[in-house]
């Protein structure tokens, strides 16, 4: 497959890149900075130079032309105030989504938070909270396209520690837990090899006892 990943040079999608490279894959990463480019071919990735926050609808379809995937894993990041939380964790995300129909891309993965399907409780960071907010709107505006066969992940809170490949993938409530990005980006490698059980789904994924292989194949009906 030919697959095109918003927010290339992140810590999910750099260990994604690498994944599917190895498994053969072509794999091209939508970045910011023209400096972050030798990471991506280090990684295996083609580097796309294109700012999510100021691109069109056409200039992002461009890079999508062709694809069999698309999988959104860009965000402000750490340090970002509240307004770039919108202009970024929401409406990039739309406008990926608006250039994947454009260019005919069905298959679109989302990388969200758990916790985005809710009003943040009283007392919530207010930056966090518009973070979540503007997940939560994002994957509204996702789970709302027919033309599209998405595919919404939820992780809990995200470690650097070695992945284990078991996991806990749900498409209800996994309870709070931590999730190493290796396992992430693992389970979203799976995700697009085979998802004949996860379109149309939101899940949500912790660490667990469950090979990532078989977390996946048990969404199928």
């Amino acid at each position: 497959m030919r697959i095109v990943i918003a927010g290339g040079h992140g810590r999910i999608a750099l260990r994604l890149e690498r994944l599917l490279a190895g498994r053969g894959h072509e794999v091209a990463g939508v970045i910011r900075r023209p400096g972050q480019a030798g990471d991506l071919l280090a990684a295996g990735a083609e580097p796309v130079v294109c700012d999510l926050e100021s691109a069109t609808v056409g200039d992002i379809a461009r890079h999508l032309e062709g694809a069999d995937a698309a999988v959104f894993a860009a965000g402000a990041g750490p340090g970002s105030g509240a307004e770039r939380k919108d202009t970024v964790d929401r409406a990039a995300a739309v406008l990926f989504a608006d250039a994947a129909e454009a260019a005919g891309v069905r298959r679109f993965l989302v990388v969200s938070s758990m916790g985005a399907d809710r009003e943040p409780p009283p007392g919530t960071d207010p930056v966090f909270a518009a973070y979540l907010r503007a997940k939560g709107a994002a994957d509204a505006d996702i789970r709302s396209r027919p033309a599209l066969d998405w595919t919404i992940l939820r992780p809990g809170a995200l470690t650097d520690e070695p992945g284990t490949g078991l996991v806990t993938l749900s498409t209800g409530s996994t309870g709070r837990g931590a999730v190493p990005r290796d396992d992430v980006a693992a389970v979203l490698a799976a995700l697009l090899e085979d998802e004949r059980g996860s379109v149309g789904l939101t899940l949500e994924l912790i660490g667990g006892d469950t090979p990532v292989t078989e977390a996946v194949k048990a969404l199928a009906p």
